[in-house]
Parts: C-alpha cells; structure tokens; sequence
C-alpha cells in the first residue's frame, strides 16, 4: 500500500469508527426505529455537519483534498470529536497533500548537552526524554534506575535504547512492572497513532507499526481501534523489582528541540509524605551509589511499610 492509499484508509477507518461509536441520543436525533449498525448513520452526520450525504461519503472514504478548515471542524463538531481526535483529523488532511520536505526521511536529531544538564539536576523526580516514536533518548540516574526493567529487556536496539512500544507489547515482563498494563498499552499505541498523524512518512515509525503489527496481536486490536492520544498526564502504578510497589505522578512537557521531530520531557515524582516519596528517594540513592557499593534496596524497602 503505497502513502496515499494509507492515508486514505487511515481517514476512512478513524472516520467511521467514531461515527460508530456516537449514538442518536448523544447528538439530539430521535433514538426510534430499527439501525442495522450501531452508531450514527452518514446521512445523519452530513446534516450535523452542514454538508451534503454525498460529500460526507466521500470524505469518509478517505478523499480528503481540497476540504477546507471550517468543514473540517464542522465534521469534528458533528462527530464530538476531542482536541486530540481534532488535531489528528487535522493532521490526515494535511498529510494528503505533503510537501517535498514532509516526504524526506527524517535523521535522528541529538539531544543537545543542555537538556541533558537539566535532567541530571533533578535528583529526586525520575526525568526523561522521548522522541514521537516514543524510544528514550535521555534520562538522568533516576529514570535509568525506575526504568531498569525496560533497560535490561531484550526489546532494547543495538545501543541499549528502550523503546516503550517494544517492551510494552514484545516483552512479557511488562506486565508485572506495570500494574495497569492495559491503560499503558492502550495509550502507547493511542500516541504512536497520533506520531503516524503527524509524520506519516516516518520510515522508521512506519517499521516500528509493521513489526510490532507482526507479532502482537494486542497491538493490532488496540491500532485498528483509531485511539488517539496527545496531551496526557496522570498516575502510574509500578511493581519495581527493587523498590516495590511504586505511585508516581507523571507529566509530559514539550521539548522543542528539533522543527523536524517531536520530543517530550517526563518528569515522574512522589506525593510528598508518602511512603512513595520515601521509595523513590531510597532507589535514588541506590541509583547515585557507584555499582560496586551498591545494596540492594530491596534490602531495605520494608522498612518502609
């Protein structure tokens, strides 16, 4: 399937799986007679959006050019879309039409030594960097340390990279580090499919989507379900293998370092007086302690409670 055929389907499959997903009900219309599918029908999304049938089927089945922004979030509205779901649906429109520059293979950017600096002076919050493609570029001690599993896991690249998608949906451990795996896998896959939005002609994010398509069949129900995640923050729960049971409050920043491609900045740190708190900063000791000096705070973690 060549770029645009995808595209098309990427519009056409996103397209009609929200317009499935929105009952009568929600938008106002009458809920009587028989509906052979669940969902709104075109011809109902066409008059919430102020268009005609035949354009709306049209633009579902993924001949998106020409359509102008004010139709575009016509539709958005009709179809109750979030800003997430919005800003893909804006992001299919404008990668049907690319220019030439869109459609150069984008080239890994270094992390300049500044962010680096800045990484390495939060000592107690777990700190990271990300790419779109959601491969950990750089961490201070901390992460390196909470994050130990998916640095020994066999889904690392050549240089000891992890890569959250890889180790979430192709290393079985996964889901004892993780106490809410499904939430996890689901907005993973939800921001890879938000990534191929923007930068559908990612050579390397096009493999990533092929392989972990190939052997996971949790990845390919979760992609196939149009999931899109932008802006996200929150709670993560742990099992980690030396500190135990783990809640820490995560929040994504962006990093612009690069007009070429997406990084993140993640902070995750404790509620302050909780035994959480005393967790990560004894794992933060654990992790400042040069190797041969170390023991294991497992030693120790009960102390904590």
């Amino acid at each position: 399937m060549d770029g645009r055929s995808e595209n098309r389907a990427d519009i056409r499959d996103f397209l009609a799986r929200r317009r499935a997903q929105l009952m009568p009900e929600q938008v106002g219309l009458p809920t009587s007679g028989r509906r052979r599918v669940p969902g709104l029908r075109r011809e109902e999304v066409a008059v919430l959006a102020g268009v005609s049938t035949e354009w709306y089927t049209r633009l579902e089945k993924g001949h998106i050019g020409g359509v102008s922004e004010d139709v575009l979030d016509a539709v958005a509205r009709a179809l109750q879309l979030s800003e997430d779901e919005r800003t893909y649906l804006f992001d299919l429109a404008k990668a049907a039409h690319p220019g030439p520059a869109a459609r150069r293979r984008r080239k890994p950017v270094d992390i300049p030594p500044r962010v680096q600096w800045i990484l390495d002076s939060m000592t107690l919050s777990a700190a990271l960097v990300i790419n779109g493609r959601l491969d950990m570029v750089a961490t201070n001690a901390l992460a390196r340390a909470l994050f130990a599993p998916m640095f020994d896991s066999h889904t690392t690249d050549e240089g000891g990279r992890p890569n959250f998608a890889r180790y979430y949906f192709l290393d079985d451990t996964s889901h004892d580090f993780m106490e809410d795996w499904d939430g996890a896998a689901r907005t993973t896959a939800a921001l890879l499919r938000a990534e191929a939005g923007r930068y559908p002609h990612d050579r390397a994010l096009r493999a990533l989507v092929g392989e972990l398509s190939t052997v996971s069949a949790e990845f390919r129900t979760r992609w196939a379900a149009h999931d899109v995640r932008i802006h996200h923050g929150g709670v993560k729960r742990f099992h980690h293998p030396e500190a135990g049971p783990l809640e820490l409050t995560y929040q994504p920043l962006d990093l612009p370092v690069s007009a070429h491609e997406a990084h993140s900045m993640t902070i995750y740190t404790a509620e302050r007086g909780t035994v959480d708190e005393d967790r990560l900063r004894l794992l933060a000791s654990w992790a400042a302690t040069p190797d041969g000096q170390r023991e294991s705070p497992h030693d120790t973690r009960d102390l904590l409670g």
